[in-house]
């Protein structure tokens, strides 16, 4: 399976084509469809940010998926998410997605959007590890495990 190819936008209004302008060899995509799901999306940002400082070539991002709007709409939401994000670190690494949401989960074999899922991708798309919901140990380990031979991440 493959990540399609979507465009949108980071917190500080750089456009992105995805899965080809993500900028590391091996890319930790963490897909959020809900505002409540922010929490669960902070469960993995602490392993996200030791991985990437271990892993030159690693990169994590957050892509909150939000079905299509008009632009007035789009600018309001971004807006409110840069607002409620100081670090302008993070926000480089926030894209939003205003697409067909349900074209879009059925592209990634998703069937609900009720959690988050969590995606290690290269710019080619190709999707090489997956999980859903929040942090916990087992896939914390599953993930370190993968990374650990994996030449993209060293």
């Amino acid at each position: 399976m493959r990540f399609p190819t979507v465009t949108g936008s980071n917190l500080e209004r750089r456009s992105f084509t995805l899965p080809g302008d993500l900028e590391g060899e091996t890319n930790l995509v963490i897909l959020a469809f809900w505002r409540d799901h922010q929490m669960l999306v902070d469960t993995w940002m602490p392993l996200a940010r030791r991985l990437q400082a271990r892993h030159p070539n690693f990169v994590a991002y957050e892509l909150p998926v939000i079905e299509s709007r008009s632009r007035l709409s789009q600018w309001i939401i971004d807006r409110g998410m840069r607002a409620g994000i100081p670090d302008r670190s993070v926000r480089e690494h926030v894209i939003t997605l205003y697409v067909d949401k349900v074209e879009f989960l059925a592209s990634l074999g998703i069937d609900d959007d009720s959690t988050i899922h969590t995606l290690l991708v290269d710019p080619a798309g190709h999707i090489f590890w997956r999980a859903s919901g929040s942090l916990d140990p087992a896939k914390e380990e599953a993930l370190s495990e993968f990374l650990e031979p994996c030449p993209t991440a060293a």
